[in-house]
């Protein structure tokens, strides 16, 4: 009790140092930035700390869909730095995720950075097109943000591909399966209550739901190595 109180109390150290970062990290950048504090201890409610508003959240808001992958991973999470995905709304955006560690090296929580570039991406589009150059890069993921941890499981539920074409009632056993496979990947079920969420999402009972998550946990996913969900 004593180690897991102390090591607590590091923790709340290390946020609470990097607090005052996150207003002058987006003060630097200015109004296409966003800078979020997450501390993965409270999943449902992560954002500690946030200035900016390309997202739309605020302290006790959620992770995103990128960020829930992170406490899914443990210890063994890196940071992902200068991906780009679009919001809901159509917003580009260039984001970084940097973990943050205790003395003894466990991932606890991110530093995240999000720049609005739909300006940028316009213009270079614009300038493309004057040039005569070909069409750009591929269109990025949509990647789902809120306040609301139940929003961010649904829409992550909802884009699983082979679910959207053809609905659960169509999809065999090992689709099933690998759908479980792939939410718990995402580090969907590390969300409180969202095994109850994913079975109303699908029209299964709870009792299924969680019999599939723990055949997905068992099973090995047949899909040869390359293949997609």
């Amino acid at each position: 009790m004593v180690a897991a109180e102390g090591r607590d109390a590091e923790r709340d150290a290390i946020l609470a140092a990097l607090a005052p970062l996150v207003d002058g990290i987006a003060a630097t950048f200015g109004p296409v930035c966003e800078v979020v504090l997450h501390d993965y201890r409270r999943p449902e409610g992560s954002v500690v700390a946030v200035a900016g508003s390309g997202t739309g959240r605020t302290v006790g808001g959620a992770m995103s869909e990128i960020g829930m992958r992170m406490p899914a991973r443990g210890d063994e999470a890196a940071d992902e730095l200068n991906y780009v995905t679009r919001t809901g709304n159509g917003t580009l955006v260039k984001s970084s995720t940097m973990v943050l560690r205790d003395s003894a090296g466990a991932v606890f929580g991110a530093l995240c950075v999000n720049v609005d570039v739909t300006a940028v991406d316009r213009a270079h589009t614009l300038l493309g097109a004057l040039a005569g150059l070909g069409a750009g890069s591929a269109e990025p993921p949509t990647t789902a943000f809120g306040d609301d941890i139940d929003s961010v499981v649904g829409a992550i539920v909802d884009a699983h591909q082979p679910l959207r074409h053809r609905g659960w009632a169509r999809l065999d056993r090992e689709e099933r399966l690998r759908l479980f496979r792939d939410l718990d990947a995402r580090g969907v079920f590390a969300v409180r209550r969202a095994v109850e969420q994913v079975a109303g999402r699908l029209g299964i009972s709870r009792a299924s739901a969680y019999s599939y998550l723990s055949q997905s946990r068992t099973t090995t996913d047949p899909t040869p190595a390359g293949g997609t969900t």
